[in-house]
């Protein structure tokens, strides 16, 4: 049988020597669209974030593509989308130069990048998938919020990974673009991609998601299809809060050596609206 993508055993996450998610289990499988909800501060955030290594993991096993996580080092099958708002109108580059960003773990770090054929292609592929093969050459400071949201997605595809991980990709943009967004979302699930979505806007990814996580102070307090989830909603706690960046403070971030992370071309931190 083919190891699960992701699984989570007895696993916590957090930061330094605070725990933010307590331990949890729980298992993805290849062609699952799992989105995680939960209140603001809740450690949904964080609980993605503890898979990549970007948080601290206090306790238990994570094991990635059926590996432990410390010993699993092929960063490029997992597509990491962050929670960003916009990209840095402090640097300079075209679409197309920051999606190429996506093909550089796929090269040797000490030989000069040289684009290759089949890198192209698959730079285009991404463009084509979220719909900007039209503005590739278009300088990004001069794109929309949603559209930015966009080609971070296509950045992560760029890596042509075996799952994808977003944080929050439909938060912060107009209802048009959300609808753009949620239909690249559907596009990707029809062609069985694998996806982990941390989200406060279920609504967006009607009839795209498979499956739902619920966390709740730092627990999976529910974890289903959507039907069952429909069925039980009044059992759980309203969020009442707005939404904001992350679960906890950047300060007290940590990271894993060679794990994926936001890159050059993201805000700097503490730069974020």
């Amino acid at each position: 049988m083919t190891a699960p993508i992701i699984e989570l055993r007895r696993a916590s996450f957090g930061y330094a020597d605070q725990t933010i998610v307590q331990p949890v289990d729980l298992t993805v499988a290849a062609g699952e669209v799992v989105a995680v909800l939960g209140p603001n501060g809740s450690g949904k955030s964080t609980l993605v974030r503890g898979l990549l290594g970007l948080n601290d993991q206090l306790g238990g096993e994570v094991r990635l593509f059926g590996q432990p996580r410390d010993l699993f080092h092929d960063f490029s099958r997992l597509g990491y989308v962050p929670q960003r708002h916009t990209l840095s109108a402090s640097v300079r580059a075209t679409v197309e130069e920051i999606v190429a960003v996506g093909r550089l773990s796929h090269h040797r770090w000490w030989r000069p990048v040289v684009r290759s054929a089949q890198d192209s292609a698959i730079i285009d592929k991404a463009l084509d998938v979220v719909g900007l093969s039209d503005r590739a050459r278009a300088d990004v400071s001069t794109l929309s919020g949603g559209q930015q949201r966009r080609v971070l997605i296509a950045r992560a595809l760029a890596s042509d990974p075996d799952v994808l991980l977003m944080d929050e990709p439909t938060a912060g943009v107009d209802a048009a673009n959300q609808h753009v967004l949620s239909d690249v979302l559907a596009r990707l699930a029809a062609r069985g991609t694998t996806m982990v979505i941390v989200t406060h806007e279920l609504a967006a990814l009607a009839g795209i998601v498979t499956r739902i996580v619920l966390v709740q102070g730092g627990q999976i307090a529910f974890d289903g299809t959507p039907d069952e989830f429909a069925s039980r909603t009044g059992s759980f706690a309203p969020d009442h809060h707005h939404h904001h960046p992350d679960d906890e403070p950047d300060s007290r971030r940590t990271r894993l050596q060679g794990a994926p992370s936001a890159g050059p071309l993201d805000p700097r931190e503490g730069a974020r609206r």
